[in-house]
């Protein structure tokens, strides 16, 4: 069975550390470090079925996303052709993913 390289750009990275401190300060340490692994986790499963999701080209090219646990989206896109998947974006609780990706200059 194929499986791809998942990887976080540094904007995802920043939006998971900001997560995480959100949740640590307003709840406890404990539940931030069980909350963000699991959503990479869940980001990590892509490796083997890295089609999941819904496609959103009308934001940005070859991009998709899906939920986690209801409140969480991860918006990432799959490269066929060098076996990766990228991680754009993990946004909580109804923040403007669409304006956020457009706006992007870059994933970096």
């Amino acid at each position: 069975m194929k499986q791809y390289n998942v990887i976080f750009t540094p904007e995802a990275e920043r939006q998971l550390d900001a997560l995480y401190k959100y949740i640590a300060d307003n709840g406890s340490v404990s539940r931030a470090d069980s909350y963000v692994a699991k959503i990479v986790d869940d980001c990590l499963s892509l490796s083997l079925f890295p089609e999941r999701g819904v496609k959103r080209s009308d934001i940005r090219p070859n991009l998709r996303v899906k939920n986690y646990a209801k409140r969480v989206l991860i918006a990432f896109s799959v490269d066929k052709k060098n076996d990766i998947v990228a991680i754009h974006g993990i946004f909580y609780g109804g923040q403007n993913f669409e304006s956020l990706l457009r706006d992007a200059d870059s994933d970096d």
